[in-house]
């Protein structure tokens, strides 16, 4: 099944944001009353996508294989990423934490850079020990990280230009109201357009909900037990 039209008209229209610290994350958009999960449930359900990468350990990662038949968290990101992305893992990180160890060891999380050019495996695994140190990078070329984007439907992140940062001090920023924490190890630089979304995918290697930036925690602990569950009959 192919996620390329439906995600592709999502995340054109709702989820992309520029993280050059000039967009807002993106609200969830109302569900129906009925909805079991809490963030944007895709109809009809997409699959889980095939793409392959490398590992910050070097090692090759088949995507689908890999994650096959496990509850699976998808980010595409980077380090210097002003707000939405240390926020996403935050958010996940105190999900998972939240969650029954039985539960939470099922979970495979998973954080593609956008930004190849600086996120060098040490840099990204660094960056990402930060929220967890369960948690998988990848990296490649830009065009297969663009490729790996497309697989989910989504549009491959652009540069965007400077981001704005606090007067003499090229590695801090303002944050966002709502954002998480966090600092950064080097100056900002250029920033990196991408969709500031969380796919999430369940035991039947079924993309049934996304997650928006401006997802609570609570939402994506509260729809874990869900994912682990898979499809029903």
């Amino acid at each position: 099944m192919s996620a390329r039209p439906l995600l592709g008209a999502l995340c054109a229209g709702l989820l992309l944001t520029g993280c050059a610290g000039t967009a807002s994350p993106a609200a969830a958009p109302a569900t129906a009353e009925a909805a079991a999960f809490h963030g944007v449930e895709p109809q009809p359900v997409p699959g889980r996508p095939d793409f392959v990468l490398r590992t910050t350990e070097g090692a090759s990662y088949d995507f689908q294989a890999e994650t096959r038949g496990r509850p699976t968290l998808l980010y595409f990101g980077y380090t210097n990423c002003p707000d939405e992305c240390p926020t996403a893992m935050a958010d996940i990180a105190a999900a998972l934490r939240s969650s029954p160890a039985e539960l939470r060891d099922q979970v495979e999380v998973v954080f593609v850079t956008t930004d190849p050019e600086r996120d060098a495996p040490p840099v990204l695994r660094r960056w990402l020990d930060g929220f967890s140190q369960d948690y998988v990078g990848l990296v490649g070329t830009q065009a297969e990280v663009d490729a790996a984007q497309e697989a989910t439907g989504t549009a491959p992140a652009g540069r965007e230009g400077p981001i704005p940062t606090l007067p003499g001090r090229p590695d801090e920023h303002e944050h966002k109201p709502g954002t998480a924490d966090h600092t950064h190890a080097g100056p900002l630089g250029y920033g990196v357009g991408h969709a500031n979304v969380i796919f999430a995918f369940d035991t039947s290697d079924r993309l049934p909900v996304l997650y928006p930036g401006g997802v609570r925690p609570s939402d994506i602990a509260a729809d874990l037990p869900l994912l682990a569950q898979g499809a029903t009959p």
